[in-house]
């Protein structure tokens, strides 16, 4: 089935969708093998382990092993069963009920409960940085211990995707629920509780986190492998090294060019694209709308005529990369054409910022700005945080490239909003409202990392977004969308540079590497070493 085609299916019927409950995830032409430790390994690492809480990669590949979701989904978009057994969508889109398995417990042996689901979805909705992921949830009835029924205060179309293994862990309430700020909480990080297919051994900050099977996981005979292991280092080269050589046997995420020529050769490594359709990853420049000059419409516009989109991508990412220009990833059935663009043109850039008043000074130079940048992901922001340097120097505009120790770093300083410009890496997380709107809502303009750190307010694009997050019908949804891409491609607050490239690459010893929609993000219990 087109990719588009079951996207706008999970979309407009849920139906539908909630009929594929019985069908099992695909399975393996050869029997699983038990035992063995999967080594995987990642540049960033994870401020802590509780994905309820925290959005991004670092954060859900341990998360998604920990802590179990209602459901899951197949790389076809369609939704498989995982704590709920059975689930269904009412016909006006406001209520969920999720009826759970009999038998499932957390890692401490505490049944898992409706009571649970209803005190995780109310703390997603209360913490998690995706605000109108859970946004028109109001409560979560609990009529029996195994049925949980999500009431909404109108139709909410992404509800069912944001039962998903990373969006929605379902926490202990035994054990999170004792008052302590959850953003905060020590369980974070030390004695993790959840009813995923592994359990916490060790967390080392920016080093490893441990994992190990959890016998008495839900699902009969699963997870497969003895152990999992995050082995986090900043250094690509080392990842590389470490791959070849055996000791590791995964690498998620990966997008340097030269590293994908030399796996692709490799005849002991298998790389795919898959498993990356769920995340709609872009890569971008973002402005800080609060700061001058940055507030000044035509000085956005000429830094983004400075860039040439197609000698980063092609250039400079070895033309693994597409260009982007508008906020909603080119495969999404809700992206459109019709957006601002600004072709390269230096001429063209130097004369707007002639325009705004910021004419030339002694040696060429209008005004200073710094960019930072994500760490651990060099080729799609390091690299080209550098090439801006280069290119916004030839229209006068002076740039100091800020580096971050780390990721948690860069994060505590964006969500400070302290910052001119930063490239980032932002996902669209399969629905435009948990993914999208996130980035563009006034309302959403919080000191938190991945919200609306750019201050972007505009009560025309707060009304479609609001509007089209309330309607169930694909085909409306998308007319909405098409209004508000086009608006923010001409008021920039962010400038969109490119999709980004990600692959997995995977020793071919391991088996039934992750494929679904979210990947390398989804849980580890059929995954096995041959």
């Amino acid at each position: 089935m087109p990719f588009a085609s079951a996207r706008r299916r999970l979309l407009s019927s849920f139906a539908l969708a909630a009929a594929a409950l019985s069908l099992p995830l695909p399975a393996s032409a050869e029997e699983p093998k038990r035992g063995g430790t999967l080594v995987i390994g990642y540049p960033q690492a994870p401020r802590h382990l509780n994905g309820a809480v925290q959005s991004g990669v670092a954060t859900a590949l341990p998360s998604t092993q920990l802590f179990a979701s209602p459901l899951r989904f197949d790389d076809q978009w369609n939704p498989q069963p995982y704590l709920a057994e059975k689930w269904s969508l009412s016909e006006d889109g406001k209520s969920l009920t999720l009826n759970l398995r009999k038998g499932a417990v957390f890692h401490d042996g505490k049944p898992v409960t409706s009571a649970d689901v209803a005190f995780s979805i109310m703390a997603i909705k209360a913490n998690h940085p995706f605000q109108t992921m859970m946004g028109p949830v109001e409560r979560v009835d609990t009529p029996n211990p195994q049925t949980a029924i999500v009431r909404m205060s109108v139709p909410h179309p992404a509800i069912v995707l944001a039962m998903s293994p990373a969006l929605c862990p379902i926490l202990p309430k035994h054990v999170y629920g004792d008052g302590q700020d959850l953003k905060s909480h020590p369980r974070n990080s030390t004695d993790v509780v959840g009813s995923g297919p592994f359990k916490l051994v060790e967390f080392k900050p920016g080093q490893r986190v441990v994992l190990e099977r959890f016998d008495k996981f839900f699902l009969p005979g699963k997870p497969y492998l003895d152990k999992v292991v995050f082995d986090i280092t900043a250094d690509s080269s080392m990842l590389m090294l470490g791959l070849e050589r055996g000791t590791m046997q995964m690498l998620p995420f990966v997008t340097i060019p030269t590293d994908l020529r030399r796996l692709k050769d490799n005849a002991q490594i298998a790389l795919t694209p898959k498993g990356y359709e769920g995340i709609g990853p872009l890569n971008w420049l973002a402005f800080n709308l609060e700061k001058k000059p940055l507030s000044d419409l035509k000085v956005r516009q000429a830094i983004a005529h400075a860039i040439d989109k197609t000698f980063i991508t092609k250039a400079l990412m070895g033309g693994f990369a597409r260009p982007a220009d508008g906020p909603i990833v080119p495969t999404s059935p809700f992206a459109t054409t019709d957006v601002a663009r600004y072709a390269f043109d230096l001429k063209k850039a130097a004369a707007l910022l002639d325009e705004a008043g910021y004419k030339a000074g002694d040696g060429g130079e209008r005004f200073k700005l710094t960019i930072d940048y994500v760490p651990g992901s060099d080729d799609q922001q390091k690299t080209v945080a550098e090439y801006l340097r280069t290119q916004l120097k030839k229209i006068g505009i002076g740039i100091e490239v800020r580096t971050s120790a780390d990721f948690p770093a860069w994060a505590k300083r964006i969500a400070a909003h302290d910052f001119d410009m930063t490239m980032d890496l932002v996902f669209n997380w399969g629905d435009p409202i948990i993914g999208v709107h996130r980035t563009y809502l006034s309302s959403n303009i919080k000191p938190i990392v991945w919200t609306n750190t750019q201050s972007y307010r505009n009560p025309k694009v707060d009304e479609l977004l609001a509007a089209a997050g309330g309607i169930l019908d694909a085909t409306k949804r998308k007319a909405y969308y098409a209004t508000f891409q086009k608006i923010v491609s001409e008021e920039l607050p962010v400038d969109w540079i490119n999709v980004v490239p990600y692959h997995t690459a995977a020793s071919r010893k391991v088996g039934n590497v992750p494929a679904t929609i979210w990947g390398p993000m989804s849980p580890y219990d059929e995954v096995y070493l041959k």
